[in-house]
């Protein structure tokens, strides 16, 4: 990633934060209480003209492995 596009990025990132900051709260709690294997992730977004799509996934090893070096990427 070049650095102009990583300015770019922690500043919309900055934004999201301030536009919803009940979500970085709720994903660090997440990571502390519900990375184990079984744990389920269901995923729901309801687009403005009321389509719904959704999507579930139970937590294995793998996933639980991969989901902390994604969070240790970001400090």
């Amino acid at each position: 990633m070049n650095p102009k596009m990583l300015l770019q990025l922690k500043e919309h990132w900055s934004r999201f934060q301030m536009d919803h900051p009940k979500v970085v709260p709720f994903f660090h709690a997440v990571g502390e209480q519900a990375l184990v294997e079984g744990s389920v992730f269901d995923i729901k977004v309801t687009t403005p003209d009321g389509r719904v799509l959704e999507s579930n996934i139970r937590l294995n090893q793998n996933d639980i492995e991969t989901l902390g070096m994604l969070m240790k990427k970001k400090d």
